[in-house]
């Protein structure tokens, strides 16, 4: 039919234009009631008044019904007993307005013969399809959980949490598909998710068999018109890639909150779906990674020739967002490097009131704390490991992923002080397990099951102790499940490099302290957090370096032995005391302590640079990712050791994995300008240093403005140095700023005397610019017009002197 607007031929039974939207002379009447009524709806909707089920009665001789679990246009679902098998059911009832219409009945049983051909974890299991007292229906299990639908209310998903769930979907489509079977109508009210998260795809009732008679009118739009594929839309002949579509839909509306398409009224929307693209992502959500904007794009082609050619295709690219930049850096040895290796995933809860969540993440990190004792034995750290919670990927995937050999996966259940706790060690290369064991305890003993656990594992993996490490193993952190659990939570926050998170970590530093003020390691948490927020510019250094000791007093009047107060003792005697000596020697006693520790690793990397030990700063943060290789502060800090090794190529690299991970990590962009610098692209450095400043709104005061003035003097425009420092000084008024950053600017104005007045500001209040000053300035000597300047700054008696002062003269 020619659309009378735009002259567009359209199918013959469509009601509305497919391009503009414009209502067509006659469209089909596919409303059944009783008053006949035609609609304006694209789609076969049934309206019809269904009678309530009655509670109670039983149905075909054998069905209980419990309650009506809801109803639409093919009919009402009820949740049922089937007492011969006593087992719960949901039954699907035909409406009794549609027993006479052999095309709705047909399709009834065609979605039940459709569902019941499929066998697959992510596809709700069909019993029987059958007729009785009049009434046509299907007996499918009774999944227990929520539909997609009422977890997109709430909000946005996490992206991994949403890759996840495309995944599963994805899965179960492969399945029906390689049966020749389309399902047509994937949206996220046809997606449940158990309590355990496991997905099943419902109602195939638009499935359209290959196999056989294809029951729908050809020229009639079939599906729910928000996910629908353009070809759907013209009421055209669809294949698999209609499904890749809908599932594109479907992600995208878990990544955003929004359907991509959906407008006010329905033929806008069809309009949209044929003519329009979707808002990109990224314009709707600031951290989703390039590569699954780029995924979510291509379901979402109008042409089926330009989507996937299949799901498993499209798996296999979303497979590689969930472990894009969780892959194994070319920089971290292989695993065969590094036998033995485990992650240690998070236990899962089997507690019939799912309320041991904080008990299991506990006892997992317990045993991570434990093993990372061990030398020889690579373990990785929470952070990475825990990367995986909730999510259904196979353990020999998050091994390859992590890098390891071993994984060790468990379960806990606890009904009042009785325990039941498994745990298994499986080997990644062949999924086999090297061993398990199921634990019948009471609470009291869990501690001994840790330790029993641990001394399995190192048996297992035929590694010999030594009497500190057997020591170490068994040692215990407190005895108080629920603080040690609120110290974790600080943990992830303190990873996070900005004022908000590192408030929150000190909130539940405090909180764990309340509940257990011996609890040692939340102490040295809040030693940590305190020293790198005055590190970062983040607060007056001063201020932060005396709260530190304070915490890192109390950690080790309460735990001498403690690795993780060594390591914040090294951390504070380097960047704030200048204390190299003593900064050496707390390091290595951290490691000897603990060997995994993935921190101290990537701070003594920082250590090195300053010492001008470039090829062992490499070394150290290599050997920090391979304890956490899924943490982006690490890649972070990759990209400035490189960038200040002089491996700015390496640099780049680095930084495109802390984008894949965390694409808004905002300390990533200033050490890749650096590299940049490095590299002589000045101009891409100042865009990326400008990025830095954009993303940074509070705190790194200095940082972007001092580089930018060199280069800014590199490429003589004076006047954009004389801006930065206006904006500095009056960002001083407001909050932390670098007195270095200052200084530096003024050295770059040629104003030594103002420069040098600085630098002893920033002495006194320990800028922990200063200690990069030596290796940094030498980034721009080697530039012009900047190089004269710049080395004559660098000769000056005073900047000499500086570098006594603070012990980098040698």
């Amino acid at each position: 039919m020619r659309c009378p607007k735009c002259q567009v031929d359209n199918p013959k039974d469509t009601s509305y234009c497919v391009k503009c939207g414009t209502e067509l002379p006659r469209f089909e009447e596919v409303l059944i009631s009783k008053t006949k009524t035609k609609t304006k709806s694209k789609t076969k909707t049934i309206q019809t008044r269904l009678k309530p089920m009655t509670k109670g009665k039983i149905f075909a001789g054998k069905y209980r019904l419990i309650e009506e679990l809801g109803r639409g246009g093919m009919g009402i679902v009820c949740k049922a007993e089937d007492t011969k098998l006593r087992r719960g059911v949901a039954l699907k009832f035909l409406p009794p307005e549609l027993i006479r219409d052999p095309e709705a009945r047909q399709r009834f049983v065609r979605e039940a013969q459709a569902a019941a051909a499929l066998d697959h974890q992510n596809i709700c299991t069909v019993y029987e399809v059958d007729e009785a007292e009049g009434q046509a229906f299907i007996a499918m299990a009774c999944i227990e959980g929520q539909t997609l639908k009422d977890m997109i209310a709430k909000g946005p998903l996490e992206i991994m949490e949403a890759v996840d769930i495309a995944v599963q979907v994805g899965e179960g489509l492969k399945a029906a598909h390689e049966k020749g079977i389309i399902h047509r109508d994937i949206k996220p009210a046809n997606i449940m998710l158990t309590g355990k998260g496991q997905v099943k795809v419902m109602d195939f009732g638009l499935a359209r068999l290959e196999w056989g008679a294809d029951l729908t009118r050809t020229s009639t739009a079939m599906g729910t018109i928000a996910y629908m594929s353009p070809e759907q839309a013209r009421a055209e002949t669809v294949d698999c890639r209609t499904d890749i579509w809908s599932l594109g839909c479907t992600l995208f509306e878990m990544l955003s909150g929004l359907s991509p398409f959906r407008k006010d009224h329905e033929p806008a929307t069809m309009c949209a779906i044929v003519n329009e693209n979707p808002p990109p992502l990224s314009s709707l959500r600031q951290d989703i990674p390039a590569g699954l904007e780029k995924i979510v794009q291509r379901c979402l082609q109008k042409n089926a020739r330009d989507r996937y050619p299949d799901v498993g295709s499209l798996i296999e690219e979303l497979k590689s967002i969930t472990l894009r930049g969780f892959s194994t850096s070319p920089s971290i040895p292989t695993a065969k490097e590094q036998i033995p290796s485990i992650a240690v995933l998070p236990f899962v809860d089997l507690s019939p009131q799912k309320d041991q969540e904080y008990f299991c993440d506990g006892v997992a990190e317990e045993l991570i704390n434990a093993l990372a004792h061990i030398t020889g034995l690579r373990v990785v750290a929470r952070t990475s490991a825990f990367a995986f919670k909730g999510r259904n990927l196979d353990v020999r995937d998050v091994g390859r992923v992590l890098n390891v050999k071993t994984v060790l996966e468990g379960s806990i259940r606890k009904a009042g002080q009785k325990l039941r706790i498994t745990a298994q060690l499986i080997n990644v290369e062949d999924g086999y397990h090297v061993w398990s064991e199921r634990f019948d305890r009471e609470m009291d003993d869990v501690f001994a099951i840790q330790d029993e656990i641990s001394m399995a594992i190192v048996d297992n993996l035929k590694i010999k102790l030594l009497a500190k490490e057997r020591a170490a193993i068994e040692k215990r952190y407190g005895d108080n499940p629920e603080a040690y659990n609120l110290y974790l939570k600080g943990l992830y926050f303190a990873s996070k490099p900005s004022p908000d998170a590192f408030q929150k970590a000190l909130v539940y530093f405090r909180e764990a302290l309340d509940k257990d003020p011996a609890l040692s390691l939340a102490h040295a948490g809040m030693a940590r957090v305190y020293a790198t927020m005055g590190i970062l510019s983040l607060a007056p250094p001063l201020e932060m370096l005396a709260q530190a000791k304070l915490a890192l007093q109390k950690a080790l009047e309460l735990d001498d032995n403690l690795a993780e107060a060594h390591a914040q003792t090294a951390l504070i005697a380097y960047w704030y005391e200048w204390d190299w000596d003593i900064a050496e020697r707390s390091y290595k006693k951290t490691f000897a302590l603990n060997p995994g520790n993935a921190f101290a690793h990537a701070w003594y990397a920082w250590y090195c640079i300053a010492r001008r030990r470039f090829d062992e700063a490499i070394k150290e943060i290599k050997q920090a990712l391979s304890l956490d290789p899924l943490m982006p502060l690490f890649y972070t800090f990759s990209v400035g050791i490189h960038g200040a090794s002089g491996k700015p190529d390496e640099a780049i690299k680095e930084f495109q994995k802390v984008m894949e991970l965390d694409p808004n990590f905002g300390l990533a962009y200033f050490h890749l300008g650096v590299a940049y610098v490095r590299k002589g692209l000045l101009d891409e450095a100042i865009q990326t240093f400008q990025k830095f400043r954009e993303l940074s709104i509070y705190g790194y005061g200095g940082w972007a403005e001092s580089n930018l003035g060199f280069i800014y003097l590199a490429k003589g425009e004076r006047e954009k140095i004389i801006r930065l420092l206006d904006e500095l000084l009056e960002q001083k008024e407001k909050g932390p700023v670098s007195p270095t950053g200052i200084g530096m600017l003024y050295g770059a104005l040629g104003d030594f005397d103002k420069a040098f007045e600085l630098f002893d500001l920033a002495c006194e209040v320990r800028d922990s610019l200063l200690v990069m000053i030596p290796v940094y300035i030498e980034f721009y000597v080697d530039l012009s017009p900047a190089s004269s300047r710049l080395a004559e700054f660098r000769n000056d008696p005073r900047f000499k002197a500086l570098l006594r002062r603070i012990k980098l003269d040698s």
